[in-house]
């Protein structure tokens, strides 16, 4: 039987689109052979001019459809399962970009949120930005599987995305965006559900995560953790890490000294 040619680099991308892929990596770059390796990245490198490819991380290649060629690159939830199945890493989708699946983003964010096990720098592709953070519950945690336009990602739920809301304050706005998404999203949440996790994070953000629900008036959602302190030694702990208590005194109820102006957009 006579051998078939191999494919033009530029064919076999859009084969794959075709076939709905946008991602491919070195190694299967390099198993598409037939032409010296120099003359394969001259073609990668000619699509990465016109705009055709993108690569957010070294030896992750992600195919630009036309619609998405002004942006620079489809939106991340299209490719962020392949990009972490290429780094080898555990994930899931997380804080405010996760809020926002669940309609609860006040604001929508400037960057695509990510949740690990390891440090891992951001990348930028086009007008994309993903942030990572490090998380040793990313094998623990409940997630979702969220259909996207390419198959399903890993979405954490309204309760681990509460949770790591008050965790990662910065990465989120600060406090008072923390409390006007929480109670945004508080109508997904359920409160077997929140308090059933409330072991596998420290205290003291479980301490926080319930002032901030009794202030934005989600006493159904923080009357379960509130129990569930009664049986945990609690310590006072300032609203706010890294600033100074200030001299308050601690919220009776949750043990929260606030050092902080939370001023929630209800």
């Amino acid at each position: 039987m006579a051998r078939q040619p191999h494919k033009p680099f530029p064919t076999m991308v859009d084969d794959l689109q075709a076939n709905g892929r946008y991602t491919f990596t070195r190694d299967q770059l390099e198993a598409n052979r037939g032409r010296p390796d120099a003359g394969r990245q001259a073609a990668l490198r000619r699509l990465k001019q016109r705009g055709r490819v993108v690569s957010p991380r070294r030896g992750f290649h992600v195919i630009v459809p036309i619609e998405y060629r002004a942006a620079g690159c489809p939106p991340a939830s299209w490719f962020i399962s392949d990009l972490m199945g290429h780094l080898e890493q555990p994930y899931y989708v997380g804080l405010l970009t996760a809020a926002g699946l669940f309609g609860a983003a006040h604001q929508q964010p400037m960057v695509f949120q990510v949740i690990t096990d390891r440090p891992t720098r951001a990348m930028t592709a086009g007008r994309i930005r993903i942030e990572f953070h490090v998380s040793s519950l990313v094998g623990d945690a409940p997630v979702t599987e969220a259909p996207t336009e390419t198959g399903t990602m890993r979405v954490s739920t309204p309760e681990v995305t509460a949770l790591d809301l008050v965790r990662y304050p910065a990465a989120c706005g600060h406090l008072s965006n923390v409390a006007t998404v929480l109670a945004e999203l508080a109508d997904r949440m359920d409160a077997s559900r929140l308090v059933a996790l409330a072991p596998l994070y420290d205290v003291p953000e479980v301490q926080r995560l319930g002032f901030l629900l009794d202030l934005v008036e989600k006493g159904g959602l923080a009357e379960p953790l509130a129990e569930w302190l009664l049986q945990r030694r609690v310590r006072p702990v300032p609203l706010r890490t890294g600033w100074k208590p200030g001299g308050k005194p601690a919220d009776p109820r949750w043990r929260v000294i606030p050092n902080d102006v939370v001023e929630p957009d209800l």
